[in-house]
């Protein structure tokens, strides 16, 4: 008799330690008893009643969704392929148990439907251009299933958009169509500012026409730099007076000889009218 209470507390000392349970702390125990929900257990170690509870095991760490490409065609009728990456995380184990039958399957499917619904109701400029709306806009839709099921989405991006050949040079050409624009509208801009400028230096040298030939001297400088031999330069002859008025030498000193030099410059003096009235 005295072995058989042994035996049986042995037995029954077996049977309590398999009713211990150990979660990790990304892990969660969603238990049954008798077929109904009596709760969610863990992290940690406890306790459930042997052959009378069981558990189901849920990670509730963020989990990754490589959503395949999807071809779909844009508001705008253009053939596309869009693909994907979605990240959840399980907030409510027993709703991820009880509510759906595979939370995994079921957020796959409805990330895959929703991305394209979405990317059929925009244009291709907004998938190139606005690929956060469109990820909101999915993140949005797809955490509304969800929720139901004690899943929330974290986020999700769109990877890649493959384009079409043909469209792929037509948008080739539509951007070297805008960049020519752009060139022509600096180029008109700097031509329009260069008049300006020039309408300015020509009130300045008419408000100061000594200014005028000064810059005909400068110009002789430049002309001589291109290694010409002979320049021919009209300058009034009211400047050539003035300038032989200066040039004569002192009445006692020696008339000395002018080199001649390269470029030869051929000064010809220009006749000004006589504007005053004949009597």
């Amino acid at each position: 008799m005295g072995s058989f209470i042994t035996a049986l507390i042995g037995a029954l000392f077996i049977v309590s330690l398999n009713g211990l349970k150990i979660d990790r702390e990304y892990q969660r125990g969603v238990i049954f008893r008798l077929g109904r929900t009596k709760g969610v257990m863990g992290p940690g170690m406890y306790w459930i009643m042997p052959f009378v509870d069981q558990k189901v095991q849920i990670d509730v760490r963020t989990k990754t969704v490589n959503i395949e490409p999807q071809e779909t065609v844009t508001a705008d009728s253009v053939t596309i392929k869009v693909n994907a990456v979605l990240y959840y995380r399980i907030l409510d184990p027993s709703k991820a148990i009880n509510k759906v039958e595979s939370y995994q399957t079921a957020v796959y499917q409805v990330a895959m439907t929703t991305l394209r619904n979405v990317v059929g109701q925009n244009i291709l400029d907004d998938m190139l251009q606005n690929r956060d709306k469109i990820n909101i806009k999915v993140q949005e839709i797809v955490d509304e299933i969800t929720e139901p099921w004690g899943i929330v989405i974290e986020r999700v991006e769109t990877k890649d958009v493959e384009i079409p050949p043909t469209m792929q040079r037509a948008m080739a050409k539509e951007a070297e169509a805008i960049r020519e624009k752009r060139a022509r509208i600096i180029k008109a801009a700097a031509e329009q500012e260069a008049s300006a400028k020039l309408a300015e230096a020509a009130r300045m040298i008419s408000a100061n026409p000594i200014a005028l030939e000064l810059r005909r001297l400068q110009m002789l400088t430049e002309i001589g730099a291109e290694n010409n031999t002979t320049t021919i330069v009209m300058v009034p002859s009211d400047f050539i007076n003035l300038a032989q008025r200066f040039a004569q030498p002192p009445q006692n000193s020696s008339t000395q000889t002018l080199q001649p030099f390269n470029p030869e410059v051929i000064v010809t003096p220009t006749i000004q009218p006589d504007l005053e009235p004949r009597q």
